[in-house]
Formats: C-alpha cells, structure tokens, sequence
C-alpha cells in the first residue's frame, strides 16, 4: 500500500509511477480524494466526540430537575457520535479500496514500458554449442526414466507432470544445494503452509491484476499460494519486528500453485509452464535503507547458484509495466535453453519496499522510537523449472547429462545421469 502522507504531500510521484507502469493516473486523484473525505469524516466525529464529552460532564453535574431534559440531548448527540462513527468506518474502507488499486512507486531508473521493454544488465557464461542435435528437456527426462508427463495428466490433467527416479533425486539436489546456500547467507528454513487466509493473499498484492491465477478454495476461504513469499510475507502480519541489527531473513520450501490463466497453448510441452511445482524461496524482512543494496545481494546469491550450476543466463531489469503490483523493482535471471535458441526466466526477485508491510501492518522500531512499516524483498533460490536448462546445457550425444560439479555431492557423487536402456 502506497504511504498515505506521500499520496496526500506529493501526488505526482506517484502518477508518474503510474505512468511508467501503464496504468491509469486518475486512480491516483480517485485515492486522494477518497483520502481527504476520510480525514474530513475523522475530523467531524472527532469534533462530535468531544462535545459528547464535555456535555456528559455538563449532565452530571445538573441538578435533578434539569437532567431529564438534558438525558434527551444527550442521547441526540450520542446518535449523531455514532453515525459520524460508522461514517470514518466507510471513509476508511473506500480510501482502502481506492489506495489498493494502486501499485508500488517503481524506483528510479526501472525502465518504462511493458514485457519486451527490459534492460539487459549483463550476460554471463558461454552458449552452449553441440555436435548433435541437442534433445529438450522432456525428451531427456523421458530417456533417463526422470520425467512421467502422461501419468502426470492421467491422474491431474494437463501441466501436471511426476518427477520420478533421478528426476527426483535431481530436484531434491538442487533444493538442498540452495538450502545449505541459503542457511549460509543467515536465512532460517522455513517449510511453509500452501493454504493461506485472504487478508495474507491480499496484502502481499497477489489478487489484483492476476488474481485470476490463483487457487481459491470459497468453501474454507482459503487460497493456495504460487510462491511461498506469500506466507513468508505474513509470518510477521500484525507484529513489531527488530531489523535493527540487520535483515531478518528465511528460506520458505513449498510446493506452489498457478492455474496458468491466460497461457492457454504456450509452453505446452514439458515442465516449463505446469500447475504444480516446488521452490525454495529467499524473503527478507530489513530496514527500508538497507533494502536496495539487499536487492543486490538476493540477486548475487541466485546468480552464484546458477554459475556453479555451469548455466549460461542474462540478468534483465523488468520494465514497469511487467512487474507486479507489489514490486518496486525486478530483476530476472534468464538462463539459456539450448532447444528454445532463447533465454528462459529461472528466477526473479523482486523489491517490494514498505509495499507489502504496510498491507500486513509490519513494522520496526525506529532510532526515534515510533514505529514505522519495514521493507520486504524476496527472491527465488531454486525451483522445478531449473531441470529444464541444467539437463539441455549438460546433454551428451547418447543422451546422458552430465552433473554439475556443484551437485554431485547431493546425490552421492554421481557424476552422469545415465539414459535407462
């Protein structure tokens, strides 16, 4: 949620967000003004509020032939008390809705525009070039017995897929590798829940635009979660937390959920784009000064995890319009899909400055002494789609892959993923 004190000082900053986002700049005018009749309504019952008081004084201290008539008044002024009260209840809940439709204030320097709009930042390792013709990842995956997606639709439908054997192995290597990475860094495991309340879906902005891809269960009001920095976001909901030695941060391990609205006939094949996968989820919880260069360390961990993975990536800064509405800033980490001849995003991570917090009412205490909402990043350490470039980029000829060097170890040194004859 945008600060209301900067909405109401300085409007424009936040229009040219607006703008840089592709999204509509009355809204802004819309929540200012919804702001103004909520402090207008507030005043107003203030004001009531008090001469409630001083004319509850003023009936006590009647004498007894006077007090009936002033007990009329008395309840007339408390009627009016209570309806100025239900009207700074309903001023409070339209500038709620009105300042909710509004994204985060994208940071200076995050370029302008939509999905192909993005800077690349740098590129990073070799393209992988062949002998052969380069199988995809599902072929691959079917040979080493690794990757079942018929069974997957036959018992879940479409974008289901099982992981099985060294499919399972491989996955679970990889999600340990970023664990210890992670625990490494300062961040504290955490296996999260997939189901969460609606108050937690919606204050970390995951049902505005894209609400549509999201699992909702009406009957237990419950939502299942695409990533685990929705829970991770509301660990902390409604809590006073102290950042002041540092960033409070945890790795989440889920299973997540995204119905994939919108992606009908894209990224059919394989495990690219699926209902159901597994990720391992850096969140941390930090001092909003501090949140920048935190960005910069998320990203370095992800970058390093991929280097040592021998992955051929880009680093992009998304473009406005393409970063959700709780993101000040996002970088991708694209990796090199042989088959595709493109980059893939593998992992992305995003700074949501007070945006989030101040939806959850998450706070810290400040060298002044007040309280004030803290700034979330989050990022992703590893994940399911990740199989899909290691086993491309490390194929052999006959169809075995090669294990990273950095994986070997979390799969009792096996060095090659043999095809199952």
């Amino acid at each position: 949620m945008i600060d209301p004190v900067l909405l109401r000082e300085n409007p424009d900053l936040i229009k040219r967000s607006q703008e840089l986002r592709g999204e509509s700049v009355a809204l802004v005018d819309s929540a200012v003004d919804a702001d103004a009749a909520r402090r207008t309504a507030i005043t107003v019952f203030e004001a009531l509020r008090a001469e409630q008081n001083a004319f509850g004084k003023q009936v006590a201290q009647a004498p007894k032939d006077a007090k009936a008539a002033l007990v009329a008044e008395a309840q007339e002024l408390a009627a009016r008390v209570k309806a100025a009260n239900q009207a700074v209840s309903d001023a409070e809940a339209e500038f709620t809705l009105a300042v909710q439709r509004l994204g985060n204030i994208v940071i200076d320097g995050v370029p302008a525009g939509g999905e192909d709009d993005f800077v690349v930042l740098r590129e990073v390792g070799e393209i992988p070039a062949f002998d052969f013709e380069p199988r995809d990842h599902l072929e691959i995956g079917e040979l080493l017995d690794a990757i079942d997606m018929q069974r997957g639709a036959k018992v879940s439908g479409a974008r289901f897929h099982y992981l099985k054997g060294i499919g399972a192995r491989l996955e679970l290597a990889l999600m340990n590798m970023g664990l210890d990475r992670a625990i490494a860094a300062d961040f504290t495991p955490l296996i999260t829940p997939t189901l969460v309340r609606p108050e937690i879906m919606q204050g970390t902005g995951f049902l505005g635009a894209h609400s549509d891809e999201v699992y909702y269960l009406p009957e237990q009001e419950l939502y299942l979660t695409g990533t685990s920095e929705v829970a991770l976001a509301g660990y902390h909901a409604d809590e006073i937390i102290d950042v002041s030695k540092g960033p409070i941060r945890y790795a989440g391990w889920s299973t997540c959920y995204r119905s994939e609205a919108g992606s009908h006939g894209k990224d059919t094949r394989g495990i690219i784009r699926v209902h159901q996968f597994n990720k391992l989820e850096m969140f941390t919880y930090i001092d909003p000064a501090d949140a920048e260069a935190e960005h910069e360390r998320l990203l370095g961990w992800q970058e390093g995890m991929l280097q040592d993975l021998g992955l051929s990536y880009r680093v992009i800064d998304t473009a406005a319009g393409d970063l959700g509405s709780s993101a000040a800033r996002k970088y991708d980490v694209e990796a090199w899909v042989p088959t595709q001849q493109a980059y893939r995003e593998l992992t992305s991570t995003s700074n949501c400055t007070t945006f989030q917090a101040r939806r959850l009412d998450i706070r810290h205490r400040t060298e002044t002494g007040k309280t004030a909402p803290v700034a979330t990043l989050n990022g992703t350490l590893a994940t399911t789609r990740w199989l899909v470039a290691i086993l491309e980029t490390h194929q052999q000829a006959d169809g075995s892959v090669v294990v990273p060097e950095a994986l070997r170890g979390y799969l009792g040194g096996l060095e090659v993923l043999e095809p199952i004859a």
